[in-house]
């Protein structure tokens, strides 16, 4: 075969738009005659875009049925540790939601992101170069979940309903239900929506030290139940030219835990109850100007978060544990942006944050915590274009000032200003096919859960928890160079190089296993990504056949293969490296029915930071059927996640004797249905979003 039809073979999936998750979903917007034009609107499931990739979730029932947390979960390149934290391609991951940070992670983002259910959002970005735009806190690489739809000039209205049950032991029921109501008129547009999940599980975990004998710690039998609901309400107003967005989001959780353990000298039964109430508003006022990229942005964001939690022996009054958490955060920041005269595809943007952090922590009462942090900033960022060359140079200069003290001592404080530049170059061969460099200082600063002294978790005799609120921030060094062709088909390697890495460590100290976090001096994270879509045609046609034909990917079989490949560095550490694969087979089966097989597999016994995987920490088999009906008002989907029922962990702990294996009962069954009820005027404009205005209209910056 000739060199350039393997390269045609190479790419040909992604020309015939072949998605890495599922075939982009077509929405066609039907209506009658109007001089003989239709409205049509296509979304990708993926794209793979310089600095970022985005998943389309909305229309995607294989990622869409559970939990926000089991969707990530099956994004190729993703892994997500309740040990050891969130990573993409190697790069640790700041969560933001509708383009402003969580500030939470570890367990409390786990349980944060588990009680939100996935058909709640419309699509999550990975962005792996974040700009001199983006906070400099943003650290390796972002993940923010955007919850947003778009308005339209009349009233519409959508349903989504997810119910499933597991049955490893006993059934467990799972269930959530959301509406989504939207209008916009002449005066001003509106959005609502809530919902609620429900969430019955279990797990079960062990820790057994293993030296000349064996001895067991401690082994738990946990039944869980969530509750979660939300409310997330937006106003735009247009103010002439101008417009004022008004956002005001509600999250309340309420979960129970039912604990039976055992172990080396003991025997309990415990009951845990953590609640939580998130509220956030923003207020954002965007300037408009005659030449549309030029743009001008206020924006004030208040977050409140608390929590409690409470741990108590069955059937007794006297608390093991009482604690509790409050955080508020006040942020205000602007954003200007220009074009160049003198470049067709240039620009220039500059802007400044202020941010205070006020967080506390209380146990039995008893605040031991007292953090303050505050950071002001400003940036500038230049983007321009030379013939096949584009080029983005930036900077940010960040002023930190964190003090705090705990009930007994004052903690180290952290009084500094830091510059941290970034520089992105791309070639673009044409305009599917481009080779992308980038480099990127970043920081980040710990999260007040993981400074929080207190125990979140449930604890026996054998097993504690604790933060550290002496951890100091860590400073990235973030490499990579990438090919990308037509969105879907990528081959890339990334070093993240990072100081004062913040890792989670178990040790074991006189039979006690204590669980904390620390700061390890110096970490070097290698990764190689590639990820390529196959049409099952092309073994049944030929490459000849396969050209010839115009393809319609909602009907079109395929493959998609993503490997990746990890090694985390660490000085005076022998850590072997590991393989992660994911493949996703898409078939069209009679009557329309779309069935969707997904495989991740992540190789055993590589290092994750100072943890060694004895099993693989992500093996499951995920299957999908989806059809539309009501001419396709209504999507059903049937699904069986993890149907093998493979999907168990175990992990050796760096420099000591532990086993940590936990099992939880991932294998379920279940339906889900969106109906999107019909309106009236099919020839409505869609507006911009309400929620969350991107700021650059090809989808290049996120609101922060």
């Amino acid at each position: 075969m000739k060199k350039s039809h393997w390269v045609t073979l190479l790419f040909l999936a992604s020309f015939c738009q072949i998605t890495a998750q599922t075939a982009p979903e077509k929405t066609v917007e039907k209506s009658t005659e109007l001089n003989e034009v239709a409205i049509i609107k296509t979304k990708k499931a993926i794209e793979q875009k310089a600095d970022r990739t985005i998943f389309n979730f909305a229309d995607q029932p294989s990622l869409n049925t559970g939990s926000v947390l089991e969707g990530i979960k099956k994004l190729p390149g993703l892994i997500a540790s309740d040990i050891a934290g969130m990573m993409y391609q190697g790069k640790q991951l700041d969560v933001f939601m509708d383009g402003r940070p969580l500030n939470i992670s570890t367990n409390e983002l786990n349980a944060f992101l588990e009680g939100m259910p996935a058909n709640a959002i419309e699509k999550i970005e990975i962005i792996t170069q974040p700009g001199a735009e983006f906070p400099a806190t943003s650290g390796g690489a972002i993940l923010n979940i955007i919850t947003n739809k778009n308005a339209k000039n009349y009233l519409s209205a959508t349903y989504t309903n997810s119910t499933s049950f597991t049955n490893y032991d006993n059934l467990r029921w799972r269930v959530n239900n959301s509406i989504l109501l939207s209008a916009k008129n002449k005066y001003f547009g509106w959005q609502l929506n809530v919902g609620q999940n429900y969430r019955e599980s279990a797990i079960w975990t062990s820790l057994v030290k293993q030296e000349t004998t064996t001895t067991l710690l401690s082994k738990t039998d946990a039944d869980r139940v969530g509750r979660n609901n939300y409310m997330k309400s937006a106003l735009t107003f247009d103010l002439g030219k101008d417009r004022l967005l008004l956002n005001y989001d509600l999250t309340q959780n309420n979960n129970d835990s039912y604990t039976l353990g055992t172990g080396s000298g003991f025997t309990t039964n415990d009951a845990s109850v953590s609640k939580g109430l998130r509220q956030d508003a923003v207020a954002t006022y965007q300037k408009k100007f005659d030449n549309a990229a030029k743009k001008l942005e206020f924006k004030f964001n208040f977050n409140s978060n608390s929590n409690d939690f409470s741990l108590s022996p069955v059937a007794n009054n006297s608390s093991t544990l009482e604690n509790g958490s409050d955080q508020k955060l006040y942020n205000f920041k602007f954003d200007y942006s220009q074009p160049l005269k003198f470049s067709d595809e240039g620009k220039l943007s500059f802007g400044s944050l202020y941010e205070e952090l006020l967080f506390d922590a209380t146990s039995k009462g008893v605040k031991n915590l007292d953090y303050k942090r505050r950071t002001a900033a400003s940036y500038i960022e230049l983007q321009t274009r030379f013939d096949k060359l584009n080029f983005i140079v930036g900077g940010r200069g960040e002023d930190y000032n964190i003090t705090g003290k705990t009930d007994v001592a004052e903690l180290t404080a952290f009084k500094q200003f830091r510059f941290f530049p970034n520089a992105s170059a791309q070639y673009n061969f044409n305009k599917m096919i481009y080779f992308n460099a980038n480099y990127n200082k970043k920081i980040t600063l710990p999260s007040t859960s993981a400074l929080n002294p207190n125990n979140t978790n449930y604890q026996n005799p054998n097993v504690d928890y604790s933060g550290n609120p002496n951890l100091q921030p860590t400073i990235f060094d973030n490499y990579e160079v990438k090919l990308s062709a037509f969105d879907y088909a990528f081959i890339s390697y990334n070093v993240s190089s990072a100081k004062n890495q913040v890792i989670n460590k178990v040790s074991l100290v006189n039979d006690l296993v204590i669980n904390s976090n620390e700061n390890i001096p110096e970490i070097k994270i290698h990764s190689f990504n590639v990820g390529m879509p196959i049409p099952y045609m092309l073994f049944t046609k030929g490459l000849a056949e396969t050209m010839k034909m115009n393809v319609n990917p909602d009907t079109m079989n395929f493959l998609y293969v993503y490997a990746g490949y990890q090694y985390h560095q660490i000085p005076n550490v022998d850590t072997n490296g590991f393989w992660m694969f994911n493949f996703m087979s898409q078939i069209v089966l009679p009557k329309k029915v779309k069935f969707v097989a997904n495989y991740n597999y992540i190789v055993p016994k590589g290092n994750y930071f100072y943890f060694i995987a004895v099993k693989p920490f992500r093996n499951a088999l995920d299957l999908t059927f989806s059809r539309k009906f009501l001419k396709d008002q209504l999507t059903l989907s049937i699904y069986a996640d993890d149907v093998l029922n493979s999907n168990q962990n175990a992990f050796n702990a760096y420099d000591t004797p532990l086993l940590i294996s936990n099992k939880m009962d991932t294998r379920k069954f279940g339906f889900s249905l969106n109906y999107k009820i019909p309106t009236k005027n099919k020839l409505a404009k869609e507006n911009p979003n309400l929620l969350n205005k991107d700021k650059k209209e090809d989808g290049g910056i996120i609101n922060q």
